[in-house]
């Protein structure tokens, strides 16, 4: 009896050892390789696989996740010449664990030594101010060349960023003052500009305003021509029957014609500013018969019009006045 135990527990032994050798557990994100006698033959998957004991192996175990890589500083010469510092990032993922297995060895250390070599090449054949300023750009294309140069490893390069360019103290120093005289200068160009613009503004005010100024000149003068042309036609009617009164024989018209004019003519002459003192002989009679003709004329005019017209006489002429 004591063998027989013996071999049953011998059995039960190499029994749990077979079962060790045939079941395999692969975690939720991780692929493994099978190889038989040193042969790849298939990818388990995540789950319980079963292996053909002592002739299956388990090969290389790989992340199928999406992982990060750092890529150090490194210094690069760009088109201008110009040495700068750059550090970045790259995100990679496993696509196919056989390709990633076996067709580089070092699989990390190959994508981080392409990133860098990739780096220096876009880098250095751009210059610093479209590094400064076109990092998308730069992102791009080591995206595109690296992703194309792992696809046979089995590999997706997901995205690579550039984190820090660092140029020389001096040269920042430089692009200062370079920054600073750009400045300097939009600001004097948008004065002068300004300076333009309000010289220009000013002239067009002064413009419309010597137009709106003859235009207002051009309207007095057609509006003194049209008073003078209204008394010279006044003037001109009265005129005509102060001369068809004469004709008629009425010595009261002439007498008033001739009172108005002179009347008008002392007016002037008193009105004048450059006289202070009016000393002229003037015969008072004259002016007086002138007014009475003026005062027999107009109790001529009034008695016509209380009679009704019964008596003749010649009315008051319009001189305008």
């Amino acid at each position: 009896m004591f063998g027989f135990d013996v071999f049953v527990l011998t059995l039960v032994v190499l029994l749990i050892i077979v079962l060790f050798f045939t079941l395999k557990q692969v975690p939720q994100g991780f692929n493994f390789t099978v190889e038989r006698f040193g042969r790849y033959t298939r990818t388990m998957k995540p789950g319980l696989n079963i292996l053909l004991p002592f002739i299956d192996r388990v090969g290389a175990r790989l992340n199928m996740m999406e992982q990060v890589l750092d890529v150090p500083s490194q210094e690069v010469i760009t088109k201008d010449n110009a040495s700068i510092t750059a550090d970045g990032v790259t995100f990679y993922q496993v696509l196919d664990a056989a390709q990633a297995a076996y067709e580089v060895s070092g699989l990390e250390n190959a994508v981080l030594n392409l990133t860098m070599t990739n780096i220096r090449t876009v880098m250095g054949s751009m210059d610093l101010d479209q590094l400064l300023s076109n990092r998308d750009e730069i992102n791009a294309r080591l995206l595109s060349v690296v992703d194309q140069a792992v696809s046979p490893w089995g590999l997706k390069i997901t995205r690579i960023e550039i984190k820090d360019i660092n140029p020389p103290r001096d040269l920042v120093e430089a692009m200062g003052r370079q920054m600073k005289a750009e400045r300097e200068k939009r600001a004097s160009i948008l004065e002068a500009e300004g300076m333009r613009q309000s010289a220009i503004l000013r002239a067009e005010g002064e413009k419309q305003s010597q137009i709106l100024q003859a235009e207002g000149r051009r309207e007095a003068a057609f509006r003194d021509s049209e008073a003078r042309e209204r008394e010279a036609e006044a003037e001109a009617r009265a005129t005509t029957v102060v001369s068809e009164a004469i004709a008629s024989g009425d010595i009261q018209a002439i007498n008033y014609f001739v009172a108005g004019k002179y009347v008008d003519a002392l007016q002037a002459i008193a009105s004048a500013p450059n006289q202070k003192v009016l000393m002229l002989p003037v015969e008072a009679a004259s002016v007086i018969g002138s007014i009475g003709g003026v005062a027999e004329i107009a109790r001529e005019a009034f008695g016509n019009s209380n009679t009704g017209g019964r008596k003749g006489g010649t009315r008051l002429p319009d001189t305008g006045q």
